[in-house]
């Protein structure tokens, strides 16, 4: 992988970039559609490509590795293979959905015993076997495993769950490097910065995960709880350490306003359940705010979706049709609002991009985020 640094704005640490992979470049800021199980759900990948315009996609280990299973990923050649997307794919290592188990789940130094959400048989995810787990999926950005503390972990806690990651960081590339690709594309390891909302922690860890100096690097363990101020002075504490010529992943967040306000603090990469969860339930992102598509409100209204939408969607169908479908509980409804908010969420990216390149993206985030608060 290999990763350009373009244009940095002047009245904040936005920037573009470039990520080369062997599945395809990368531009940078950019949202990563979330494919959990291999497939973005409702959402055709011809409509990903042609309508969204997505890059990358991302996919999660946990759900991969219990099923289809690996010996069918591997057989099938890669999950590039199986699946059909042939731009590139980054993998999480699993770590978050091993951690929100909770009771199902026991932490030790080897790694993490749990069972399966599917039919309760027990498992260990360790950071060897997670990077060999990765290598089977072939994904094109894995991900190192690693603990997430809760929100509202005390520093003691945070503190020893950052140590036993930067441990397990240390497993995890020792494996990495000690292995290869298995499909004839290159792959790439990303750390994971951890240390929940302590400033201290924070920068102890994005030091030592600067200091591997991996292609790219990720922040993880924010938007679980802790208020938005926090995850920003997070974020900002992060960013100043780790180093300007490899992209940050920002991982799981999060809402459009989250991702304008983390671009403007330097972050490169996003992915989140938002925009796809949120559309199967109604709401709908805009450039003028959010819509509730179940309201009555639109009930009659019979002008177009989203008249500055770039879905064919929103040019197809009105609000009145629109909530007909989720009164009726069609599954047509879940599908018109994953599409809107996909591609609202990758233009909206976009035009961030737009704006650092022409040197105004300080003033025009400013506005947006205002405008995107609206209820609609």
């Amino acid at each position: 992988m290999d990763f350009e640094l373009q244009i940095t704005d002047p009245k904040s640490r936005a920037r573009t970039g470039k990520i080369t992979t062997d599945h395809g470049e990368i531009e940078t800021p950019i949202f990563m559609p979330v494919g959990t199980v291999g497939s973005v759900k409702g959402v055709h990948f011809n409509d990903l490509r042609n309508d969204t315009h997505a890059e990358i996609i991302l996919g999660n280990t946990y759900h991969l590795y219990l099923r289809p299973g690996l010996k069918i990923i591997e057989k099938a050649g890669g999950l590039h293979k199986f699946n059909g997307w042939d731009r590139p794919i980054l993998t999480d290592s699993g770590g978050f959905q091993v951690f929100s188990l909770s009771g199902n789940r026991k932490l030790k130094e080897e790694g993490a015993i749990f069972r399966s959400h599917i039919d309760g048989s027990k498992h260990l995810f360790t950071p060897e076997n997670v990077v060999d787990t990765q290598r089977i999926i072939g994904a094109d950005i894995i991900m190192a495993f690693d603990e997430c503390a809760p929100g509202d972990a005390d520093h003691k806690y945070a503190k020893n769950s950052m140590q036993l990651t930067h441990r397990w960081l240390q497993r995890g590339i020792t494996q990495f490097d000690a292995t290869q690709a298995l499909y004839g594309h290159s792959q790439t390891f990303f750390p994971i910065v951890q240390g929940a909302g302590f400033r201290d922690l924070r920068k102890q860890s994005a030091e030592y995960i600067a200091s591997f100096e991996r292609e790219g690097n990720a922040i993880g363990g924010l938007a679980v709880g802790e208020p938005p101020e926090v995850m920003y002075e997070m974020i900002e504490v992060v960013t100043d350490i780790l180093p300007q010529n490899k992209p940050r992943y920002l991982m799981g967040v999060g809402t459009p306003v989250n991702i304008l306000e983390s671009i403007a603090l330097g972050v490169d990469m996003f992915d989140c359940v938002m925009p796809t969860r949120n559309g199967r339930n109604g709401m709908l992102f805009t450039s003028r705010g959010i819509m509730n598509m179940k309201n009555e409100k639109w009930k009659d209204d019979f002008s177009l979706l989203d008249p500055e939408g770039t879905s064919f969607v929103d040019h197809q169908y009105t609000k009145a049709y629109l909530r007909h479908l989720f009164v009726s509980k069609e599954l047509l409804a879940a599908q018109i609002g994953s599409l809107h908010n996909l591609a609202f969420y990758l233009w909206l990216v976009k035009e961030a991009r737009k704006h650092i390149q022409a040197g105004d993206f300080s003033e025009w985030k400013d506005n947006m985020v205002k405008q995107l608060s609206v209820r609609l």
